[in-house]
This record gives C-alpha cells, structure tokens and sequence, in this order.
C-alpha cells in the first residue's frame, strides 16, 4: 500500500511539474508574439495555453484519483485518471486537426515567416517542453501516457519550426513548414489513435490485452486441488490495477480448511500475475451440473 501511495504520488508529481512548465511558457510565448508582433508565435501561444489547461485537469484528476473507495465509488477513484487520459486524447485529436486545417491551405499559398525569431523562441520551446517530456517519460497510465503525447507534440511541433527555420535563413521555401507541421501532426494522430483504443478498451471493461482467460483458468486447475474453474471475468480499473472474479469447483467432500488452502493458492498464483483484487465463489460438482442445465453459467466453448 505504502509503495502505491508512492507511485500515485510521482504522478502527480510528474503532472504537475509537467503543467507548471507549460503555463509557464505559454506566458514567455504570449509576451513573445507581442513583443515581435508575430502571429505564429501568438497562435502557437494559443495552442500552449490549451495545453496547459489540459495539463491541469490532468493534474487535478490524478490527485482525485488517489482518493479511497467509500460508499459512492466501491472500487474507488481510479477511473478519473482514465477519464482525464481521455479528454486530454480527445483535446489533443481536436488541436491536432485545427493544426492540419491551419497548415493545409499553407501548402497551397505559403506565407512569409520571420526565421530569426522562430529560430530564438523553437530553441526555448524544445528546452522547457523536453524538459516536461524527461519528466514524464517513466510514466506506465494511460493519464501520464497522454500527457507525455501532448508535451510530446509541442517538442515536434517546436522541432519543426527550428529545422524550418534554420532552412528560411538560407534558403526562401516557406512551403516546408506547413508540410513538416502536416508530418509530425499526421504521425501524433496516429499514437494517439492508439491509446484511445486503449482507453475504450478499458472503459469497456475488455480483458487486459497482456492476459488470457483461458490461460488463467487452465492454470488454476493444473496447479491446486481445484475440479474445474469457469466464469472468469477479468478487467483494469485504470489500465493499471487489475481486477478477477472467478468460480472454482471443489471435490465434493473436501473440508472447509482445504478450501482454505485452495483459495490461498490461487490467490497466490494470481498475485503473481499482478492481479490485486481477486473474488472466488466456491462450487460443488453437483451446483455446477444445475448451473450449466439452467444455462446459467457463462464457460467459455
């Protein structure tokens, strides 16, 4: 429990370093565009200020996440960190689609840019955001994993702008901005696609793709005293903290101490696994044959 606590805490920790950084030069950028009057800048700016809001919900959903189950959420708050990795995915498909509607056009009529200043404010802006990204790169949930895609985003997107415009101060091919802009934008979509699949994935409370029921009850059955196990059912919390609830049949006279045991040892072999909470419902031979002519119970074929 006491290293649980840790790790909650890193994350928010992380977080919250992560947010500070980028509110903090989302202001450099504001007061930046001003002082050179340049709209790119003013526009990224924007973009910045969106994501430190993101950020600060994240931050602020991953330290109510660490709230304990009471009478409201038996299983806890840990689905708010989930549902934080979410809407920080969703703002971030959102953003990445304004960013290609901006570039787009850019490629038909490209604009003049001024390189100098790209070049001062890309420098800054790939130092404090890779400075963000360092921060969250040990992060395993799904809520730290899309933080990291959207601070990921900002140290492309800023990456770019340095490659095009240590270009424009040699060469006068406005159009590689929004071409590269259109590359970096097309490939966070594609990682992002991928971890709001795995967050529905869960949401829908579908098997941990690093599990096999199958498996799981073969190997109950192989290693304790058990006749038979069946409806299993299997899911995350948060993609993190993973949940079993499963039905083991007994021999028909086996004591109440040797049930016992049974349980302990298949709570055992499933702690190994990384499973933490862990229900078992004990059956006879005789309840299980009633189950399966009522058609009630849920074995798999």
């Amino acid at each position: 429990m006491a290293q649980d606590h840790h790790h909650h805490h890193n994350k928010q920790k992380n977080i919250k370093a992560a947010f500070l950084l980028n509110l903090s030069f989302t202001v450099i950028e504001i007061i930046g565009g001003l002082w050179t009057n340049s709209m790119a800048i003013l526009s990224d700016a924007v973009h910045d200020l969106g994501d430190a809001i993101s950020l600060g919900s994240a931050w602020y959903l991953e330290r109510y996440a660490d709230k304990k189950p009471d009478e409201k959420y038996s299983f806890g708050y840990a689905r708010f960190s989930l549902l934080s990795a979410l809407l920080n995915s969703l703002i971030l498909v959102g953003g990445s689609v304004l960013v290609l509607v901006r570039s787009i056009p850019r490629i038909l009529n490209p604009q003049e840019v001024h390189p100098e200043g790209m070049l001062v404010f890309a420098i800054l802006g790939i130092l404090i955001n890779g400075a963000a990204v360092l921060k969250m790169r040990s992060g395993t949930s799904l809520n730290e994993k899309a933080v990291s895609w959207h601070l990921l985003e900002d140290v492309l997107g800023w990456a770019v702008i340095l490659v095009g415009s240590i270009i424009l101060l040699f060469f006068d091919v406005p159009v590689i901005d929004p071409l590269l802009s259109v590359f970096i934008t097309l490939y966070v979509l594609f990682n992002v696609g991928k971890n709001i699949k795995q967050i529905l994935h869960i949401l829908l409370q579908g098997v941990p793709q690093m599990y096999s029921i199958v498996e799981i009850e073969n190997e109950l059955k192989e290693n304790t005293e058990a006749v038979s196990v069946h409806h299993t059912h299997l899911w995350s919390l948060e993609g993190e903290k993973m949940l079993l609830s499963t039905h083991v049949v007994v021999p028909e006279m086996m004591e109440n101490k040797d049930i016992m045991k049974l349980k302990e040892s298949v709570r055992s072999l499933l702690y190994k696994k990384g499973i933490e909470h862990i229900t078992i419902e004990i059956e006879y031979p005789e309840e299980k044959t009633d189950r399966c002519l009522k058609g009630e119970d849920g074995d798999r074929t």
